[in-house]
């Protein structure tokens, strides 16, 4: 197997959605394959699935202190050294800050992380058939550069 490099078409984000596959991450799947617009940058792994080579680990979970928690469960598990840390997306289910208790465990598991993502509260999430909808929407579009642009260091 060859490593995933950057480049047009390269698979560099391996996604795992937390709390299942739903709207919101479906939608962060579609803004990280889009960079480039020739798709096949980003696939979401189902659970138990394994990250492949070269693949960046994208954990997406809601703000819930249950959805934190359930990040917290699978990083404590994670194969560190064998596997590299993941980048974590949160995406934020209300419009306002994540509860304390989410907050607290956000920044215990600070140093597991290679970082955290924040996508603000989308409310055309809501209101969407289709993932694809959502990203003709200039906030939800705005969002996807600005995601794409913190994961990618720039």
């Amino acid at each position: 197997m060859t490593p995933a490099q950057p480049g047009h078409g390269v698979l560099r984000y391996g996604l795992m959605p937390v709390h299942g596959y739903d709207v919101a991450s479906a939608v962060v799947l579609r803004m990280l394959d889009e960079e480039d617009g020739l798709g096949g940058r980003a696939r979401g792994l189902g659970p138990g699935e394994p990250v492949p080579y070269g693949v960046r680990p994208v954990l997406v979970a809601p703000s819930t202190v249950y959805g934190i928690a359930m990040v917290e469960t699978i990083v404590q598990g994670w194969p560190a050294g064998i596997v590299p840390k993941p980048w974590l997306v949160v995406v934020a289910d209300v419009p306002a800050r994540p509860a304390p208790a989410a907050r607290y465990r956000l920044r215990a598991l600070g140093g597991r992380l290679a970082g955290t993502a924040y996508l603000p509260y989308l409310p055309v999430l809501r209101s969407v058939e289709q993932p694809e909808d959502a990203l003709a929407d200039a906030v939800v579009a705005r969002a996807g550069a600005r995601l794409r642009a913190q994961l990618e260091g720039k």
